[in-house]
């Protein structure tokens, strides 16, 4: 463990107290169980069978002992030691409610999770758990709080740990659905404080900790919903399923390789925020959000801060068929690396970028979109901000065929030769657009080239359109080009209706 254990103090001292002491209530058991759409044979206060609210013994054996299906198990305020897991499976209709509860694993917890409700190949249906703060807050402490795997209606909520999970064990949360038709929600589940690297632990797993895991078992729809995860050094929230994962109104930051990793057809991160802005020394890629596969995968209305860059903001990666990013504000700072905006991989599909905008200090590309892959379109995207040339030319890259840029502006007043576009792609498009940069504004090393409607200026006095030599078919037409152009050897080119 590290000696600093308070690196990302993202709670003030005041609500951190609250947790660890559980007079965070969590709300009325009855209105817990209406919100679940659960109705409970059974509801039983575990206090009235045994179970200790001081924290000195273990409630494992009541927990064993009074779950069934159709029950609710309430937990008074209190605070509720553990000293092994907790296994249900094949259940239906079960719940575990708090109400100001702590939950708090023994110095000598045997096993790697707290709860395990359902398994994929026996999972429950219909399950209720929420309302604990969980105390991860003593030395080399973290364990798997809760891993439920359901076949239909999972409702997990208002579960927030304290404490850095520094214990070398796997990440707190794991969710699936397991049938395609099957839903499930988890809303108010936070983890400010992350997770340690597993060299600084006395624990093995690989690399840390993830926060929250979707594994290749889920096949239905999870909806995370006011979820804030804090550092851990195996991503954020990781979904590697078939299924459906939609991520609303979150707070994701400082994760390692990515604070949101996404997979399967019609996932949507939407109303997000994602920010970067430290690097611890092991934390070797700080991705904003990497969607990994699937089709219509969508960003809608998220904000990516990287106000310390130690990777990209957006990656979309080789494997995914199509995706649209829309209404998204990224930012790159300068910092450990010169990272870029928005990357999309070779072999990518179908990609729009869409009412969106990238301010770019950092000397790294705002837009890279690299070959073979669907088509790319740019539409009222906006790119602004300092970038240096030093270690990348071009705010916007693009060396994909059939790419467009329509009404997209380019503002880039940096220093070594920065330009707004260089176009390595055949055939695209650039229309009704405004380019400003220090050198070339519009670089062309392709064939086919529409430059239509646009204007283009250089801050440094360079030509506005610079041509490669051995290119053919470009075509620059009704534009407005302070400087002019420079050809350097194109083929059937074709120039009219232009002013300079």
């Amino acid at each position: 463990m590290r000696e600093d254990n308070s690196r990302p103090p993202l709670l003030a001292r005041r609500s951190y107290l609250k947790l660890v002491s559980g007079t965070v209530a969590a709300g009325a058991f009855a209105t817990n169980a209406a919100a679940s759409g659960i109705d409970y044979d059974e509801v039983i206060d575990v206090t009235d069978v045994g179970a200790d609210p001081t924290g000195n013994e273990s409630i494992n054996d009541v927990l064993e002992r009074y779950a069934d299906h159709h029950t609710l198990l309430k937990f008074p305020h209190g605070r509720y030691l553990m000293d092994r897991q907790f296994r249900f499976t094949g259940f239906r209709d079960f719940g575990i409610v708090g109400d100001g509860a702590v939950l708090v694993p023994s110095s000598d917890f045997d096993g790697g999770r707290m709860f395990k409700l359902g398994t994929y190949y026996d999972p429950g249906n219909g399950l209720q758990f929420e309302g604990f703060n969980v105390d991860f807050t003593a030395p080399d402490t973290g364990l798997r709080v809760i891993q439920a795997q359901m076949y239909d209606r999972l409702t997990v909520n208002d579960i927030e740990v304290a404490g850095q999970h520094d214990s070398g064990k796997w990440g707190p949360f794991l969710f699936d659905i397991t049938s395609a038709n099957g839903s499930g929600t988890v809303s108010n589940v936070r983890a400010l404080y992350g997770g340690e690297f597993s060299v600084n632990t006395p624990g093995d797993i690989d690399t840390g900790p993830t926060g929250i895991i979707v594994s290749p078992y889920h096949d239905g729809t999870l909806r995370f919903e006011n979820c804030a995860l804090g550092p851990f050094p195996d991503n954020g929230l990781y979904a590697s399923c078939p299924g459906r994962v939609v991520v609303e109104n979150g707070y994701f930051r400082n994760s390692n390789i990515s604070n949101i990793r996404l997979t399967g057809d019609d996932s949507v991160v939407r109303d997000t925020t994602v920010v970067v802005d430290d690097n611890r020394p092991e934390d070797e890629n700080q991705r904003g959000i990497r969607l990994d596969s699937g089709s219509n995968l969508w960003l809608d209305n998220v904000d990516i801060r990287l106000d310390d860059p130690n990777g990209h903001g957006i990656t979309v990666m080789n494997d995914v068929i199509s995706a649209k990013i829309e209404y998204t504000d990224v930012t790159v700072g300068t910092g450990r690396i010169h990272g870029h905006g928005i990357v999309v991989e070779s072999g990518a599909g179908a990609t729009d970028i869409v009412d969106s905008s990238v301010t770019i200090d950092s000397e790294g590309n705002a837009i890279q979109i690299k070959p073979s892959g669907g088509q790319v379109r740019c539409i009222r995207v906006n790119v602004t901000g300092d970038a240096d040339g030093s270690n990348g030319r071009n705010a916007i890259r693009c060396y994909r065929d059939d790419c467009e840029f329509r009404i997209v502006t380019v503002d880039q007043p940096g220093p070594n030769y920065r330009r707004a576009i260089e176009l390595g792609g055949d055939d695209c498009l650039i229309y009704d657009g405004e380019y400003r940069s220090t050198h070339h504004p519009i670089l062309n090393n392709a064939d086919g080239t529409r430059i239509v409607d646009t204007v283009a200026d250089s801050y440094d006095g360079y030509d506005a359109v610079k041509l490669l030599d051995g290119h053919t078919g470009v075509e620059i037409v009704n534009s407005t080009l302070d400087g002019g152009i420079l050809d350097q050897g194109t083929t059937n080119l074709t120039i009219y209706g232009n002013s300079y």
